[in-house]
């Protein structure tokens, strides 16, 4: 009768009754044949201990590195600027994935999570013990990983107290008083407390609020002892499938380990540090790309005061870096979310775990010894993992090794666990019930960790883990449920039917917010500075083309009258294409985006494309708020961060179709505020800029351009290299928004100010056009000219020609509309004088 009520109960339809959070958008059995072919008639279930890569996820690192040439980041060519832009991207996407930013993180590359660790123990600021001062204390809850106890290594011999701490005693002996943590005159030796987000052995999942409560001095042991308290939150066997937010919880170091996220790359780790702790941290050693100068005669070093260039000794393996790119699209595309993961995958263990905790032997028995510290109620609490001895039907235990040839002699299907302590001897210690001085019999009688002696004396020296990941399926927790009841069961099979009706009627807890990640949240503008109209020169011009260039990098838009915004001209560079790691594409390194033609549609508000041989396609110029929510990212423009939102599937895959290479187009989020760089030095307020390089507007004087066109006319090889040139190809080289009519070639190097209609604009300086100006706007091939002759004329100046414009802040609704025809006056630096 048990036989047959376990059959029913290992049905699908079964579980699914008791857990609606199956799966993903896809079927799961179609993304296993899809993502996941090599695992057929494989029961994998160490994903705690790696989990796997998708098929795709390889494949698109495989087509990225065949199409892009990444160089050494440390040098300065194009090849190793892409490797270094595409980096950066990747930082950006690990913290965006925390639901952080780069103002309160940055994430330093290691070789895995035990080597960021030990860059934390190196570099920490421990205080020795020494007089009446007590020093510093490194304490670590019991339950953490071997790399993390560790740290005593180093802390030791420095004279640092060790503080292990169960973890029953955080909250059972916290202070009521609330203490808030030391600064100024108090006491400001430094503490660091050590704890898991999820431990790697049973997958109890501690209280992230425990953040907050040492570094406040709330809990124990930093109630207990004054000075300044960090928090290292070891991450690694909690991120393969559980959100964390660093926002709510600003733990001082993270580590996180990458093939236990993503199956691949193995070997890469990250340390996430928040800037405030990172300020604090030493290190003696330094290898390439880390010093800022110093000398191979003298002690003298100077370290790289980028925090990130501190740590990352020598050139960091940048090709696994760019992987991960592919293993956050993969993971986001064929799940969802990482709230999703958690649901599934809690929702298998928590089945199994019900399931197995109920088999009974022929006499009533149980079949099963579990290791944990809840029943499997909620996903806040308890991870995908667990843990467990088998018993025979004496209760006597049987040994791990013993179940791993059970399984290979008399099983068909391969069944994949871990077994052993996990390198994690506390939570092995406190769960199976072994004395420190029993280790150490152990060990004499020749057990050591990570070997297959699993039972010493009659007593086990470890245990089984089995782990669920994303791809994990209802059919790999049937498998392994009947392997155990096949091969460990005395028959006939019975179940603990109190014990099965309460834990399947009990309604878990899923203990998630669904919604865990806010929106973005508009950030407040700095006090606006208007800046008086001074004086000018009474010198006329006349303003004679205006050009929009919505995509950075694509063709013009030319219009005879045009709003000025907040950023510049209306929609002006307000979107731009980039590669699928993030990085911008301009012209320098794609010369066909010029043939890319947006128009804006302001009646339709619409932004449409057009390009050769491709179709038009129309997309909305405003972005959702259901986009700014969920495909938000981040590029760089001009060495700065910017906020951006993907504009979707259909824009990437008309791009990708006319480029040849996959891209997307992206949006500036219009919550985002980017400052520009120059004139900050004199104090003045600096303006907000769109996605452009350097300033608002480019200004261009049309006697300037025609005096180099004449030049380039009377080059004596113009006509061998087929080129030729007329004013308007020349002036579209320029790229400029802006074009005069002026009285004198280069008159405007002088200017300070220039008042366009009733408009004043302050000049910020030249802009260099340099590589850009070599591409022809109308059929997208480089040429010499016109950088060659530009070089020539201007007696090797090549950064001239074309002028950056800004407006002084002021209230946006009185930002003028401009207007082709209108008058332009101009200030000089002398006449200002």
């Amino acid at each position: 009768m048990a036989s047959c009520e376990f059959a029913g109960l290992c049905t699908f339809e079964s579980f699914k009754r008791n857990w609606p959070h199956y799966g993903f958008d896809t079927d799961q059995r179609e993304l296993i044949q899809r993502e996941f072919t090599r695992i057929k008639d494989i029961t994998y279930l160490d994903h705690a201990g790696t989990t796997l890569f998708p098929e795709s996820q390889i494949r698109n690192f495989y087509e990225d590195i065949s199409r892009n040439v990444y160089g050494n980041p440390h040098s300065h060519n194009p090849s190793s600027r892409l490797t270094h832009d595409t980096v950066e991207s990747v930082r950006y996407r690990i913290l965006q994935h925390f639901n952080t930013s780069p103002e309160e993180y940055s994430v330093i590359f290691t070789a895995g999570c035990t080597a960021a660790l030990k860059l934390v123990a190196d570099s920490f600021p421990w205080v020795s013990a020494h007089g009446n001062c007590s020093g510093s204390q490194f304490c670590y809850l019991t339950d953490n990983h071997t790399s993390v106890v560790g740290i005593r290594g180093v802390t030791g011999p420095k004279g640092v107290e060790t503080v292990p701490v169960s973890p029953q005693e955080v909250e059972a002996r916290a202070k009521n008083n609330q203490t808030s943590v030391s600064t100024g005159h108090e006491c400001s030796v430094p503490h660091l407390f050590c704890y898991p987000a999820q431990s790697n052995f049973s997958g109890r999942k501690y209280p992230l609020s425990y953040v907050r409560g040492v570094q406040s001095r709330r809990l124990f042991p930093a109630c207990e002892r004054r000075g300044r308290w960090f928090v290292l939150l070891d991450a690694a066997c909690f991120a393969g499938c559980s959100p964390l937010d660093l926002k709510q919880h600003p733990a001082d170091f993270v580590p996180i380990s990458f093939y236990k996220m993503f199956g691949f790359p193995t070997g890469l780790g990250a340390l996430l540090v928040r800037n405030e702790a990172a300020e604090l941290l030493r290190k003696g050693y330094f290898g390439g790309g880390t010093a800022a100068a110093y000398l191979v005669g003298e002690d003298y070093f100077v370290p790289n005061s980028n925090v990130v260039s501190r740590f990352e000794d020598g050139t960091i393996s940048f090709l696994d870096v760019i992987s991960l790119h592919h293993g956050f699209d993969t993971l986001h595309k064929l799940t969802g979310s990482m709230v999703n993961i958690q649901l599934h995958t809690f929702g298998l263990a928590r089945y199994t775990y019900i399931m197995l905790s109920c088999l009974r032997h022929s006499n009533e028995q149980p079949v099963a010894q579990i290791y944990c510290d809840n029943e499997f109620e909620s996903a806040a609490e308890q991870g995908a993992v667990l843990n467990f001895n088998l018993l025979d039907c004496h209760g006597r235990v049987v040994g791990y090794s013993q179940m791993l040839s059970l399984l290979g002699t008399f099983y068909i299907r391969s069944v994949h666990m871990r077994t052993g302590c996990f390198c994690n001897t506390g939570a092995c210690q406190a769960h199976l019930g072994i004395s420190n001085q029993e280790v150490k019999r152990n060990l004499q009688a020749g057990h050591v960790c990570g070997d297959s002696i699993d039972m010493v004396d009659g007593r086990p020296t470890g245990s089984i883990r089995i782990s669920f990941g994303y791809m994990s399926t209802f059919e790999d927790c049937r498998n392994f449920l009947k392997f155990v009841v096949s091969c460990f069961v005395d028959k006939p099979l019975r179940l603990d039917q109190d014990r099965l009706a309460r834990l399947r009627l009990a309604a878990p807890a899923e203990g998630i917010d669904l919604n865990i990640f806010p929106g973005p949240v508009r950030k407040a503008s700095s006090t606006e500075a208007v800046l008086k109209t001074e004086g000018n020169s009474g010198k006329a011009h006349t303003l004679t083309n205006i050009f929009i260039y919505p995509i950075k990098s694509c063709a013009a838009f030319e219009v005879t009258e045009w709003p000025v915004v907040l950023q510049g001209l209306l929609y002006d560079r307000t979107w731009m294409v980039v590669n699928e790691n993030g990085v911008c594409l301009s012209q320098k390194r794609e010369p066909k985006l010029c043939l890319i033609h947006p128009h804006i549609c302001l009646a339709s508000s619409t932004l449409q494309l057009q390009a050769p041989g491709m179709d038009p396609i129309a997309l909305p110029l405003e972005a959702s708020e259901e986009n700014l929510v969920l495909r938000k990212c981040q590029s760089k423009v001009c060495g700065d961060r910017v906020q951006a939102v993907d504009c979707g599937e259909r824009a990437s895959v008309w791009l990708s179709q006319f480029l040849g290479k996959p891209c997307c187009l992206i949006r500036q989020n219009p919550d985002f505020s980017r400052d520009m760089k120059m004139g900050q030095e004199q104090g003045l307020c600096p303006p907000s800029l769109s996605l452009v390089n350097e300033a608002q507007f480019l200004l261009i004087n049309r006697a300037s351009v025609a005096l180099l066109l004449d030049h380039i006319v009377n080059r004596h090889d113009i006509s061998q290299n087929g080129t030729s040139f007329d004013m308007l190809q020349l002036l579209h080289r320029f790229r400029a928004n802006l074009v005069i009519s002026g009285l004198e070639p280069f008159e405007e190097e002088d200017w300070s100010n220039v008042k366009i209609g009733g408009a004043l604009f302050q000049v910020a300086g030249r802009c260099g056009r340099c590589q850009m100006i070599g591409i022809d706007q109308a059929s997208g091939t480089r040429t010499q000219e016109p950088l060659r002759s530009l070089s020539e004329c201007r007696n090797g100046k090549v950064t001239f020609g074309i002028y950056l414009l800004h407006l002084p802040k002021r209230n946006p609704s009185t930002y003028p509309t401009l207007s082709v025809g209108s008058h332009v006056i101009a200030q000089t630096e002398k006449s200002a004088d």
